[in-house]
């Protein structure tokens, strides 16, 4: 069941096995959670890249990360996540030949302008990009960098200034990089970049159910008393 009075409801009842301290942590980060910032991680195959990057995102507060598999299969470390997974939301596009279009497609939807990362000349120097809307930045493999499809469908390019002989920094440095100024753009100059009531109940209702012992057998119970009492 869907519907919003049996969500509410269930939140209510999974609330009496959080203890407080947890349940004032949670208002606390969800205060904090946005989705106008987010990462779209482009065919990476060294897990402990992924890995760090998620870590790094889920640290600031960002929600969404899109991963794109075309040639490489996602996977993760968890000794580098460290079981920071599991308060994301993960976007797995991996079923089409064109799952690059597809990601880039649901982006668009959804309002959000793509900056891809790039070392070479075209892309700008990242800090002289100003984040004013909802922005959704690219990180391409580990050795080839973005594909070509990021190359004629992103909205802007940006990169870190190198001053020594090495190109690039491993993608999970850039990345804290990078989203460590963006992050604080958005925080101190959009007004609107917090989850809507909706969206923070919804996580709510999902993280309950990832703290609560033997939920299984908790969500059974509760949906055969909803069932008997609403006939």
């Amino acid at each position: 069941m869907n519907s919003i009075s049996y969500q509410k409801e269930l939140l209510d009842y999974l609330s009496d096995y959080v203890t407080e301290n947890k349940k004032t942590r949670f208002e606390d980060i969800l205060s904090q959670r946005t989705r106008h910032l987010t990462i779209v991680l482009e065919d990476l195959f060294k897990a402990h890249n992924a890995s760090a990057v998620m870590r790094t995102a889920e640290a600031m507060g960002i929600q969404d990360i899109h991963v794109v598999e075309q040639r490489n299969a996602y996977d993760y470390n968890p000794y580098v996540l460290r079981g920071a997974g599991k308060w994301l939301t993960l976007h797995r596009y991996n079923e089409t030949d064109q799952n690059m279009k597809m990601c880039f497609s649901h982006l668009k939807k959804q309002g959000y302008q793509i900056l891809a990362t790039s070392p070479h000349e075209y892309a700008k120097d990242y800090k002289d990009f100003k984040i004013t809307k909802k922005t959704a930045l690219v990180f391409g493999a580990e050795e080839t960098g973005i594909s070509d499809y990021v190359k004629e469908h992103a909205d802007a390019f940006v990169k870190i200034p190198m001053r020594g002989f090495t190109e690039s920094f491993n993608i999970s440095v850039s990345a804290a990089i990078i989203l460590e100024e963006y992050n604080q753009q958005l925080r101190n100059k959009c007004k609107d970049y917090h989850l809507t009531q909706e969206e923070t109940f919804a996580l709510k209702l999902e993280w309950y159910q990832k703290m609560v012992p033997n939920v299984d057998s908790h969500l059974r119970a509760f949906e055969k008393s909803y069932r008997s009492r609403k006939g």
